[in-house]
């Protein structure tokens, strides 16, 4: 994957709410082909998705005003519509871990607690720099696994649909947060300095959980489990290295979002996928 220079002016098509459901009925527990520690990390990062999609749709909607322009505008409801689907299959996805014997319900209530931090001190702007922050992190991660086969090979086929869709709706919105907090006056310094925090606190997040949820299933001191899912995003498939060469393109004056080209891998994943569109509301 490249970083390749485009015009901050959109011209692909207009952002679309699939309203989708996914059948997670007959997901096994270890789904990601048996990797026990690989099943948890996904499982991991959805314990994290319901609360903060709903942050983000909040940050972007509290600066609404400041979509003068049509397409923007328009995007910014598509940007709430693919999100308020992400979160309620999220949901689903994380009953089912639950069910699986995780603490989930107390690993919601401290994403829950962060960002309610997050809502009392920070003014509205830093907190729409919050969110472009964090889709920075799922546009790149999203973009990783439609690139890469291998990052869901064995996978059960729903969790492999699931995280597909939500990979590239990801990546087809990733440019709305920002292009709404550059339209609000943000500046260079707030995105930036929101970053550096915003990764201290979800890397740590992220690690506490996994180690929280391998433990509820006996294998939280497994030096063999802790090393297959380091082997898994850093050596084979990999992944996790590469992508931070591109989290460090967020530091350029001069980035934007789509900078990183996703078009190919959005047709390649709408082909293979044939995913129905809707337009009826997400509930």
């Amino acid at each position: 994957m490249q970083t390749i220079p485009m015009s901050h002016e959109s011209h692909e098509p207009p952002l679309e709410v699939r309203n989708l459901r996914f059948d997670l009925s007959t997901v096994p527990r270890y789904w990601h082909g048996g990797r026990r520690a690989v099943s948890i990390f996904f499982d991991n990062l959805s314990v994290m998705f319901p609360e903060g999609e709903r942050f983000f749709v909040a940050s972007v909607q509290a600066h609404r005003a400041f979509a003068k322009d049509p397409r923007l505008a328009a995007d910014v409801r598509a940007f709430s519509g693919q999100e308020g689907v992400h979160s309620r299959e999220h949901v689903r996805y994380n009953a089912m871990v639950a069910a699986h014997g995780y603490p989930v319900e107390k690993m919601e209530r401290g994403v829950t607690w962060l960002l309610a931090g997050a809502k009392r001190f920070l003014p509205r702007r830093r907190r729409l720099a919050v969110t472009c922050a964090l889709e920075h992190f799922t546009a790149l991660m999203g973009h990783f696994i439609l690139a890469d086969e291998g990052l869901l090979e064995g996978a059960h086929p729903a969790m492999a649909e699931l995280w597909r869709w939500h990979a590239a709706e990801e990546n087809e919105h990733k440019s709305v947060a920002y292009d709404l907090f550059q339209a609000a006056g943000g500046t260079y310094f707030e995105r930036t300095t929101v970053m550096v925090l915003a990764s201290v606190i979800f890397w740590a997040k992220v690690l506490e959980q996994q180690a929280r949820m391998m433990s509820a299933v006996g294998i939280g001191f497994s030096v063999r489990e802790w090393a297959s899912v380091v082997r898994f995003l850093f050596i084979e498939p990999g992944g996790m290295l590469r992508l931070t060469r591109f989290y460090f393109d967020y530091f350029r004056p001069t980035f934007h979002p789509r900078d990183i080209d996703s078009t190919e891998i959005l047709e390649a994943w709408k082909r293979v996928a044939g995913v129905p569109l809707t337009n009826e509301s997400p509930s």
